[in-house]
């Protein structure tokens, strides 16, 4: 998506910038592990190919992106790309993918109804069980409940009838019935199990809602919008 191309979220643990070309390299440094191919579900790709896989992330409507780096020790008025997102500070990503909702009988119905599936990585295996990935998935729902009219009036703008409207019924995860670390991640920011028996694929489905009072948006950990901006070479 374009929507968060000049922005950076910050809160005191947490910088949250666009996935950019710049990134790539660690990004791929990270998918050499076959661990977090597995986790993410992932295949791996050469570098040529992650490089194409950012600019296709960045252009394609129905996914939002941002790099997960840690927060700088002073706040900035504005985030500078490759300077307070350097490889040493990144430590993972965390996506929103809107697909139709398989729920809704008529697909030609106005407005769309849309889910929001949500996911997270923490790559860096020393930022891993110490509280990085409530402080993200915080901060990235909040950014999601104060932008999401920009997000579906983006989303719908790509569609075929571009003229359609959009609701985001809820946001979901999938995430494997023996990965307790990630139910309990989830359940923690308030998402709750549809089921406890696994799919097909051995997932378990966990759903919340967008906090349609925007409280959430309120809090301290909902972090603050800063202009990003990456300086010519």
């Amino acid at each position: 998506m374009r929507i968060n191309e000049h922005t950076a979220l910050l809160t005191p643990r947490v910088l949250l910038v666009p996935y950019s070309a710049h990134h790539v390299p660690a990004y791929h440094a990270w998918m050499q592990d076959p661990a977090i191919r597995e986790a993410t579900a992932s295949e791996p790709l050469t570098l040529d190919e992650e490089y194409a896989m950012q600019r296709s992330w960045r252009d394609d409507a129905d996914k939002l992106t941002f790099i997960v780096c840690l927060a700088p020790p002073a706040t900035p008025d504005k985030v500078h790309g490759k300077v307070h997102d350097a490889p040493a500070a990144m430590i993972g990503d965390v996506n929103l993918f809107l697909v139709p909702d398989d729920e809704q009988e008529d697909g030609d119905a106005n407005p769309l109804s849309v889910v929001g599936e949500l996911e997270i990585m923490i790559a860096s295996a020393a930022h891993q069980n110490r509280g990085y990935g409530a402080a993200v998935l915080s901060v990235f729902m909040a950014y999601i409940r104060r932008r999401i009219d920009g997000i579906l009036a983006e989303y719908c703008a790509a569609s075929p009838s571009g003229s359609r409207k959009a609701l985001l019924k809820h946001l979901r995860v999938k995430i494997g019935a023996t990965n307790e670390r990630s139910l309990r991640l989830f359940e923690r920011v308030g998402f709750a199990r549809l089921s406890e028996t696994p799919n097909f694929f051995g997932e378990l489905e966990l759903r919340r809602g967008l906090d349609v009072n925007g409280e959430e948006a309120k809090r301290a950990d909902a972090g603050v919008e800063l202009g990003y901006e990456i300086a010519a070479e």
